[in-house]
């Protein structure tokens, strides 16, 4: 009995390892955290201080969806694939958090800085195609969208409809606004 059960152990162990080794429908181990059985996507924790900041931008009209200062954080071993590639890797996942902006006079001038957070955006590099029934994955990308009141939740529903749109200026560039992120050169 105790061999039977080291010798199931040992080829699921082999079957899971071909998986990964071959390429096949197994996640890649970067992201295993990020993305649940069907595809549910998780806003990562520990991303700030222990992930590459790869840039930040602000969105300076007020009135505009992404209004704020944007800082953007990707895993190094995605940093160092998309200088080798000029491509995000499989799994690879970046975290945008968008911040208020507060703005005071100080000794210096007035003063703009980033504030409290309002939104965490979730991008996770998939280029297998492994969650077609989920419609928070799709053009390469699985999509998520987080706020302060319940960091467990992904708000998206669908990506075309809350997602794609703001990354309409970004699809020469794999959806990802590039440009802003000078850690990528």
């Amino acid at each position: 009995m105790k061999n039977r059960a080291i010798f199931t152990i040992s080829i699921c162990f082999a079957a899971a390892l071909s998986l990964l080794v071959s390429g096949g429908s197994a996640a890649p181990e970067s992201y295993f955290p990020y993305v649940g059985e069907k595809g549910s996507i998780m806003l990562p924790s520990g991303y700030r201080a222990n992930w590459v900041h790869m840039g930040s931008w602000a969105v300076a009209e007020k009135e505009a969806p992404g209004y704020g200062f944007h800082d953007v954080y990707a895993q190094q071993s995605t940093v160092e694939g998309y200088r080798k590639t000029g491509q995000f890797p499989d799994g690879a996942v970046l975290v945008k958090e968008i911040r208020k902006v507060r703005t005071e006079e100080m000794t210096t001038g007035k003063t703009s800085y980033a504030d409290e957070i309002t939104t965490w955006f979730v991008m996770i590099k998939d280029r297998q195609g492994r969650y077609k029934d989920n419609p928070n994955w799709g053009n390469g990308w699985g999509w998520g969208l987080f706020e302060p009141d319940d960091t467990g939740k992904n708000l998206s529903t669908d990506h075309a409809k809350d997602c794609i749109g703001c990354h309409i200026p970004a699809k020469s560039t794999d959806w990802v606004y590039v440009r802003g992120y000078p850690t990528l050169k």
